[in-house]
Parts: C-alpha cells; structure tokens; sequence
C-alpha cells in the first residue's frame, strides 16, 4: 500500500512548483482557477519576490494547497503512482480532502483562504505564541502543562518534537520549564498566532458556519486525519473532525502509525519541501518516506 502525505504551513516557498510547472505548463490553470476562486494572484505571489507576501496566513494556505494539488496530479498522472491511503499535516489535511475527492479544488481553495483568514483574525497579533520541544516525551510534556491553563499540545510531529501552542506568556514559562525537566531543545516559534489552541476557537465557530454550506463526498482513497488519528470514511465525520482541528492536536505520530497498521509500506510526500519526509523517518523509517519530486 502506497500513502501520499501533505505538507502544512511552514513548508511554502517562493518559487514553489517550478520544477513541474516549467516541465508540463498545463498544470498552470490550477493556478488561474484558485486565483480566480479568491481573486487574489496567487501566481504573482508564488513566483515573485515578496517572501513575508507569500507568508501571511491567507496567502500561504491557499498557495500551498494549489501547488501541493499540482504535484498530486503530477503524481497520478504523469509518474503513475496512485495512493492508496491520504493524509496531510494541519493545512495539508485539506489537500488530502480534495485529492480523494471530498470536495472540490476550488471550494478547497475558498474554504483554506477563509480559514487563513479567520485563524489571523481569531487572536490579537502579540497574544499567542507556539514553541517547539526537542528531547522530551509527550508523557512528561503533558505533566508540564496541566500547570498552564492556556496551552496545548498543537503538533505531536515525532516522538522527538512537540510543539506547544496558546497564550504566549504563558508558552515562554512552559518552554523554560521544559528546559529544566530535560528538554534537549526549546525553540519560541515565530508563527503569526496560537495555531491548535483554544485561542483560535472563534476560526473554528466561523469554518463551522462556512463547511455548513459544502457537501462532502466519499472519500476515494483511505483518509486518516489529523483529529482522530484514524481512517475516516464518513463525509460528515470527515467535515466535524476537519472543524475541530483547528484547535485540536496534529496526531501525527499517531497518524503515521496509523498507517503502517493498516499495511502502508511506503509513504511519498506530496508538496514542497521535505519536512514531513524527515518526521515521518523518525516515526517508522520503514515506510521509506521520499519526495515525490525525488522521483525519476
């Protein structure tokens, strides 16, 4: 079994695409119909030279989903390699959602920019904060923050890194706590708000009211998703857990074991970057994680 996976926010780059795109340009009216869907230049903002452009939420979900589709249709129809199981990290879940079919690109498209949208508008610039955990189990990570009434866990991204998400104050105590018990690494993010926390519930009543308005369909292909951590085959289970995981925890170590339980045994990542190809390694490098531009 074959499973595709998608990056999230953090993996967007300017330029991103390129290398398909100048190999087979008819990929290109995917970039004119999500521009077109928004009315924002997503094309402009992809390949011109205004990186902190590319970087606000609105304009990063939506450019990243585009060009991540791109190289899932790059995938299936030029190299061949169908997955049999999706699935995709925060954002990335969305690209999944659309490559099995749950809904369309252009309502994925809408949906993702509202969501960038709302995510930034849901938290005062300044409030929340994230912070990365390098070195420390879960277990202990979990002992630390029953003292902190505003973080959770946002990403369980391998059993080496965790990130914490919430009010910021309190993220810079948790991390200099997490020092202290042992973390061999703490990073403060530099991320534009509290994602995977309570502080951006109001994104999450606002794509509640939005995702009322779309049918999901059944999904071709197994999707696990980040919520549940398990295969979801229901088309209004798929839209209630896609709802609360904007502040609920990435299970992605969970996820990716997921998988391999149910017989993947080689997982591509689909997308830019190489970000989840490295956690999925330290998860199960069984799996053999590569970049699908890595193929020949």
């Amino acid at each position: 079994m074959i499973a595709f996976v998608f990056p999230g926010q953090g993996s967007q780059t300017l330029g991103m695409g390129k290398e398909i795109l100048e190999k087979y340009p008819e990929y290109e009216k995917y970039l004119d119909i999500a521009s077109e869907s928004i009315s924002v230049d997503l094309k402009g903002i992809i390949f011109g030279d205004d990186e902190q452009l590319l970087t606000l939420t609105e304009n990063t979900q939506p450019s990243l989903l585009t060009i991540s589709y791109i190289m899932y249709l790059y995938a299936i129809e030029k190299l061949n390699i169908v997955p049999d199981v999706v699935a995709g990290h925060s954002l990335g879940e969305w690209t999944a959602l659309a490559g099995a079919g749950v809904l369309s690109f252009e309502d994925a498209v809408k949906l993702v920019r509202l969501r960038g949208k709302y995510m930034s508008e849901a938290c005062p610039p300044g409030v929340g904060g994230m912070g990365a955990i390098i070195g420390l189990d879960i277990e202990k990570i979990n002992e630390v923050l029953k003292e902190f009434e505003n973080i959770n866990v946002a990403n369980h991204n391998s059993p080496e890194q965790i990130v914490i998400s919430g009010d910021k104050k309190e993220v810079q105590k948790a991390l200099e706590v997490m020092k202290e018990k042992g973390a061999k690494k703490v990073v403060e993010l530099n991320v534009s708000g509290p994602f995977h926390s309570k502080l951006v519930a109001p994104a999450q009543e606002k794509m509640a009211d939005e995702l009322a308005k779309i049918e999901f369909k059944t999904p071709k292909y197994k999707v696990i998703q980040n919520y549940s951590a398990e295969v979801e085959e229901d088309p209004e289970k798929i839209k209630e857990n896609l709802i609360k995981q904007i502040t609920g925890t990435v299970r992605w170590v969970e996820s990716i074991k997921k998988m391999k339980e149910i017989g993947v045994e080689k997982v591509y990542e689909v997308g830019p970057g190489k970000v989840l190809t490295g956690l999925v390694k330290r998860i199960d490098k069984t799996l053999q994680p590569q970049s699908i531009l890595k193929v020949k």
